[in-house]
């Protein structure tokens, strides 16, 4: 693996770092404080490729790689937790299954806009019963002429109250386990598709966390993405991906809140001098810098193996695990170096403390993450 970026992957690093704090960053505490991510911003977003980014250029996306979108998915982060969640949400778990498993017309009827921003994709597969335990899901789909009936209640979907375009999970033969469960696109506004209760939540405010209620919701033959009985692989695969995604946005949280740290670190005076003089201050600052290092080093592997197309779900999750933990370890150590005010919302590191606390938790908890790896370490 080679640990130094290639021309282009560092003009894409570098514009959109420009970009992220240009644009997003100035935004980023009215977004926790309100919960929304402007329209106009998730527009200048896709005008820069960022919501599509490695989708084929033919269907809007920008055609760049799976280590590409972790180099800007970091600097989106950096800037804000919320937008990149928003970010990571369309490009991993909307676009790529409807790139990887969607037919010619659903890639143009569907893809095309998630690219474009006119769109936003979600993936529903939560359910009260069903958190990590994906195979016992209870949302049933059930066949009748020209396609399917479905009944059940999805939770914690990320951007479900503001997506236009909805990948459910549901069960079409519950005699077959896991193998039993199809995956299936929907649309908001189709008849039987409602928009529940959102959460009030601890950090990422600007990202929704909805139950969708699917109520006798018809959804057409053409609507079926994969094969029936596909949809446990569609989401293990689509979710594989996902902490990569999970993984860069980590490195931008705790990033950014290490330079806060670093520069309040060389400004701020006490006993007559910076901070930065002090040796415990030194520690949890070199503590924090080769955390990131290590981190983004595991994330930009797993992105690599995929791009190679090699195996990667056990790198994936030690990228997720690792740079997750490493970001709250990063964020309380930053609001530590800041004292009392590192308490209040007048410095960053009090948004991205709470921000950061959720990576360890969707996409596959850190016990989660330890099962997979491990399981990948006893199958070799």
């Amino acid at each position: 693996m080679d640990f130094l970026f290639s021309e282009d992957e560092r003009l894409l690093q570098e514009s959109v770092r420009e970009f992220a704090r240009r644009e997003i960053a100035p935004l980023a505490a009215e977004i926790d404080r309100t919960g929304v991510i402007p329209d106009r911003l998730i527009l200048k977003m896709a005008e820069m490729g960022l919501m599509g980014i490695s989708m084929p250029q033919g269907l809007g996306g920008a055609g760049m790689s799976t280590l590409c979108y972790a180099i800007a998915l970091e600097e989106v982060a950096a800037a804000c937790g919320s937008t990149s969640t928003l970010m990571a949400v369309n490009n991993s778990l909307a676009c790529w299954p409807l790139n990887r498993y969607g037919t010619s017309f659903q890639k143009e009827r569907f893809l095309m806009d998630l690219t474009s921003g006119k769109k936003l994709g979600a993936f529903a597969l939560t359910e009260a019963a069903a958190g990590s335990d994906a195979a016992h899901i209870q949302t049933e789909a059930r066949r009748v002429e020209d396609g399917f009936v479905l009944n059940g209640n999805k939770l914690f979907v990320s951007e479900g109250a503001r997506a236009g375009v909805v990948i459910v999970f549901a069960v079409t033969d519950r005699e077959k386990g896991h193998k039993g469960l199809t995956a299936f696109i929907t649309e908001n506004g189709m008849k039987g598709f409602r928009v529940g209760r959102s959460e009030k939540k601890m950090g990422i405010r600007g990202s929704d966390a909805t139950e969708i209620i699917l109520e006798d919701c018809f959804v057409p033959n053409e609507h079926l993405l994969g094969r029936e009985g596909e949809g446990f692989k569609i989401a293990m695969e689509t979710l594989d991906g996902g902490r990569i995604s999970i993984a860069a946005q980590s490195v931008g949280l705790g990033r950014a809140a290490y330079e806060a740290a670093l520069d309040y670190a060389r400004n701020r005076q006490q006993f007559g001098r910076p901070l930065s003089d002090i040796q415990a201050i030194q520690f949890m600052l070199a503590d924090c810098s080769t955390e990131l290092d290590a981190a983004r080093i595991l994330t930009h592997r797993a992105a690599t193996l995929k791009d190679e197309e090699r195996r990667y779900a056990k790198e994936s999750s030690m990228a997720k695990l690792y740079a997750s933990e490493a970001a709250n370890r990063i964020a309380y150590r930053a609001i530590q170096i800041h004292g009392g005010y590192g308490y209040t919302e007048e410095y960053p590191v009090e948004r991205i403390y709470r921000d950061a606390r959720v990576t360890t938790i969707y996409e596959g908890t850190s016990e989660m993450q330890r099962l997979t790896i491990a399981k990948e370490l006893l199958r070799s």
